[in-house]
């Protein structure tokens, strides 16, 4: 931890793809939407994404959207009253972002996702699929948790940490949280005293800077300062830096990707991202793909996916998303990957060009059999 200073950011202004967090405090008051606001953030993610960054909006507000129009002073007082508010209020919130970003030219995609939507590999990858695809065509994804389906027992329980999923999901360099204060402050503030000082730079999320959170204050919001530590914490083990700012002042997007010194930073950790993690340490394969000498300097030496031309054999039965082992010509394993076909389909597909997929077995699921965002090495388990 440093005191905050004017230091530049140099690892925030490398990153690419960002997921930007805004929450209720920043989006609503009382529940009704700060339409210039929402059009501010569009705004910079507009220029972001015509600067060549992809985006990934996570938005809060469909609850205490949905409230107001129902005529309620709070969020709902059950599941079943907070379910109903979200159907009402997703609908106004995919609306909000679809004029905002069109004044712009630029599309927006919903996603709604759950918990157990993404327990199940096969889910993860999907939704990663469809996350990266609408970044690959220009669109603006428009994330938020499926408020209409989730019970206490799925749901993320913020969109905080609901973020740091989906920095996981995309891959994401960098994740903005942004919220209704500067930072995190070395102190709680007080109600009638003068602001403490900011934490500038965080290396890393200590007992100490854990007290220094306080709790939310909003009616309408459900995370308070502790989750986004907890959303920083688990950005920094998915290799993304965290920056924690305020979404009120003009243009802080573009000051944060600018890598100026703007709210508090939180580092990224020098762990693996959490799927790669997964796939070395924790996943039982369900099987094995034998690939060809190319196909192994491809994937070790050259970072590539692996395609179906590479493969040469198919061992076990696994499915769509399953863990398999990647083994070189002599049978040494050496990488551990999330199989974008099953073994039926795998063995059907081994040697043929991409080209030739959608011939021999009806349909693609994409060029790879295990995409390199998929992949870990085992040597130096990169």
């Amino acid at each position: 931890m440093n005191a905050r200073s004017q230091v530049e950011r140099p690892e925030v202004a490398r990153a690419k793809r960002v997921v930007v967090k805004i929450g209720s405090g920043v989006l609503t008051r009382g529940g009704s939407i700060r339409s210039r606001v929402a059009g501010g953030i569009a705004r910079q993610i507009a220029e972001l994404v015509s600067g060549g960054h992809e985006v990934v909006l996570v938005s809060s507000g469909a609850i205490a959207m949905g409230a107001v129009r129902l005529g309620w002073d709070q969020p709902g007082r059950s599941i079943p009253e907070k379910q109903a508010a979200a159907a009402i209020g997703q609908i106004g919130i995919s609306n909000l972002w679809r004029r905002c970003f069109a004044r712009y030219e630029r599309e927006v995609g919903q996603v709604l996702l759950t918990r157990s939507g993404l327990d199940e590999r096969e889910r993860f990858l999907n939704a990663r699929r469809t996350l990266v695809e609408l970044l690959k065509l220009g669109v603006v994804p428009v994330v938020n948790e499926n408020d209409t389906v989730a019970t206490e027992e799925i749901r993320f329980g913020d969109n905080d940490n609901l973020s740091a999923t989906v920095v996981n999901l995309v891959g994401a360099d960098l994740l903005v949280i942004l919220t209704d204060v500067d930072g995190l402050y070395q102190e709680p503030p007080q109600e009638d005293g003068a602001k403490p000082e900011l934490f500038d730079v965080i290396e890393r999320v200590t007992p100490a800077v854990s007290r220094a959170a306080g709790g939310s204050e909003s009616a309408f919001g459900r995370g308070g300062m502790i989750t986004k530590l907890e959303a920083a914490k688990s950005a920094a083990r998915s290799g993304a830096a965290t920056v924690l700012c305020n979404g009120s002042k003009r243009d802080v997007l573009l000051r944060v990707a600018s890598g100026a010194a703007e709210g508090t930073l939180f580092r990224a950790g020098d762990r693996m991202r959490g799927h790669r993690h997964w796939l070395a340490f924790t996943a039982k394969p369900r099987g094995k793909l034998l690939c060809d000498a190319g196909a192994v300097r491809a994937l070790s030496e050259r970072g590539r996916s692996l395609l179906a031309a590479g493969l040469v054999g198919v061992e076990g039965r696994f499915g769509i998303g399953d863990p398999v082992e990647c083994a070189d010509p002599k049978g040494v394993v050496f990488a551990r990957g999330l199989s974008g076909y099953s073994s039926e389909d795998a063995e059907r597909i081994k040697g043929i060009s991409t080209k030739q997929i959608s011939r021999v077995l009806g349909y693609s699921n994409g060029d790879e059999v295990i995409h390199r965002d998929d992949l870990v090495l085992l040597e130096d388990g990169s």
